[in-house]
Order: C-alpha cells, then structure tokens, then sequence
C-alpha cells in the first residue's frame, strides 16, 4: 500500500473497540479455523448489528465462506466465539430468524416454484403469503412451472424468494445477482432496501463492487482471514488516495499514458479519464498542455479502487 495509503487511518478502522455481543445480531469473536495445513480464519472479529446492511469483501481465500458458515452453524470454529441472536447458531429459534440465499444451490428439480416457496415458508413461524413473494420477485407468472425448466437469472430470484419468504430478522445473501440481467439486479437491490428499511439486517457478499457501493451501510475487508479494514463506504473510501480526473482535452491518450503519475487512463464517450495518486500535479500539467482543457472534474476513488489498494499487500 505505500504511501497510497493512510497506515494509521487502516489501523484506526480495524482497531475500533468491538460492540458488546449482545448488540449483535451474529458475531465472532478471535475465531480461529484450519482446514489442514490452510488457515482460514486467524482470529476473525465480525459482527452484524440490527438494521444495517453489511457487505463482507475479499479477494478469494479471504475467509468470506467460511465466515458466513460459521454464522449460519454450518460448520464449527477451532477456537474463539460465534453467536446468532446471542444462543448458538445451531438453535432452532435463531435459525427460524433467518434467511438464506447461497451461490451454489441444489433444489428438487422437479418442484414447481410455488412448492419451493410454500415449503421454505412452512419452516418459519411467521411467513409472508407466498403470493405476495411471488409478485415481490415479479416471478407470479413462474409459480407453476418446474423448477428444471427456469433459466438461470429466474433460477436466481426463486432462490431469492425463498431465503426472505420466512420474514427473517438476518438475511445471509452469497452473490445474490449473479446470473441476472440489468433490470432484473436493480429490481432486487430495490427489494433489498426495502428489507431494510423494515429493520432487517443483511450480510452481503459480492464480487460486484459496485453493488456494495450502493447498498452496505458498513464494509468489512477480509484478507488472510482476518478484517483489515472496516468502516462505511465513504471511510473506506477516505484510506486511498487514488483519484479520477476526468475531462475533454486534445492530448492525445497516449501521451498523457506515459507521463509518470498516471496509472491508468481510458476513453469513456467523449472525455477522457486518468487513475492517479497525484491529481494536483496532473490537472497543472493538462492545463499546461491543453489551453481548451474542459469539463474537468477531480473524483474520490470508488470502492473498487479502495477494496484493491487494501488487498494488494495480503495477497501473495
């Protein structure tokens, strides 16, 4: 990370004193767990609190999975603390509080949608009407159809249905738009936002950086198995110090590639935008070079800039 980024402020989001466990909705506490020789987990701390969407970000390896399996009782810790909804995960009554979406599903094939979701819904004490998820998901039209017979983006949302047809106070969602089209993603993030203005909390993990940007209330960079950076977007965003400048200029690209400060720049319609740690100096030597230099603006990097300047030294 260099100077890119500010070491103290990265210290200062992961050393925050941790919430009470009892304000948590589910938590590790100095988790520890070793498949063999791998170490997955080195002392993780996470937690969910009521209300809030966290989005949970790692390159692979990171220890995401195996996080959410603890969460969910799915699997135990070597050492250290899980809790969900303060008893342990395995417990009936936490599990009835929660939802599930994970990216590799197997289901009956053979089931008509309607049958996948009433049977999900009968496992919870309070389920929405299975007609009311149906026309949530905008998949009313499926509910007669085999489950074999879906593409994979309404494969997709069926699995939705079922992880929020129960009402669940936490809902657990592994790459929940992967598969789908555009409006159909966009459809789910409104859905997602609704639950959580109704109070429910959500952990989301997601290789689409810019679905997190737009909806966690909170990140949690994992690398190695342990959180190295926490905080909300904006926060995240503040530990770089990458920049975008953005404008229309007669310089040609490739000229403007090979002045030292800048790391990247690419066409986008009919401006031209640079990725770079020094945007002071580039903007004074654009000006410098291009009298007729317009539409200039200076950007904050995006969390995508700041998820991959974070990682960059934990991955091997």
């Amino acid at each position: 990370m260099g100077d890119a980024v500010n070491q103290n402020s990265v210290r200062a989001a992961v050393e925050q004193p941790l919430r009470p466990m009892a304000e948590s909705l589910a938590a590790l506490r100095n988790v520890h767990k070793r498949y063999g020789a791998t170490l997955a987990l080195d002392g993780l701390d996470l937690d969910v609190s009521r209300g809030e969407l966290l989005a949970v970000l790692g390159p692979n390896g990171a220890g995401k999975s195996t996080a959410i399996a603890l969460m969910l009782g799915l699997q135990q810790p070597d050492s250290g603390q899980v809790q969900l909804f303060g008893q342990a995960p395995g417990s009936l009554s936490a599990r009835q509080r929660v939802g599930v979406m994970m990216q590799e599903v197997a289901l009956a094939p053979e089931l008509r949608v309607r049958e996948l979701i009433e049977l999900t819904a009968s496992y919870y004490p309070a389920p929405y009407a299975v007609d009311a998820v149906l026309e949530l998901i905008r998949s009313a039209d499926l509910a007669d159809r085999p489950y074999r017979k879906l593409s994979g983006g309404q494969k997709r949302q069926v699995q939705f249905g079922m992880a929020i047809c129960g009402r669940p106070q936490l809902l657990f969602l592994d790459e929940p738009t992967v598969g789908l089209d555009l409006p159909a993603r966009e459809r789910m993030w409104a859905i997602i936002r609704q639950l959580v203005q109704r109070g429910c909390s959500i952990v989301l993990t997601t290789h689409y950086l810019e679905e997190a940007e737009a909806l966690a209330d909170r990140v949690a960079v994992l690398a190695k198995g342990r959180v190295i950076a926490a905080g909300s977007v904006g926060e995240m965003q503040k530990l770089v110090a990458r920049r975008r400048i953005i404008c229309r200029t007669a310089v040609p690209i490739e000229r403007i590639r090979a002045w030292p400060a800048v790391e990247s720049v690419q066409l986008e319609q009919d401006r031209i935008s640079i990725r770079t740690a020094q945007p002071e100096e580039l903007v004074r030597r654009l000006l410098a070079s291009d009298a007729g230099l317009s539409d200039l603006e200076v950007r904050r990097a995006g969390l995508s800039e700041a998820f991959a300047e974070l990682t960059q030294e934990t991955v091997p």
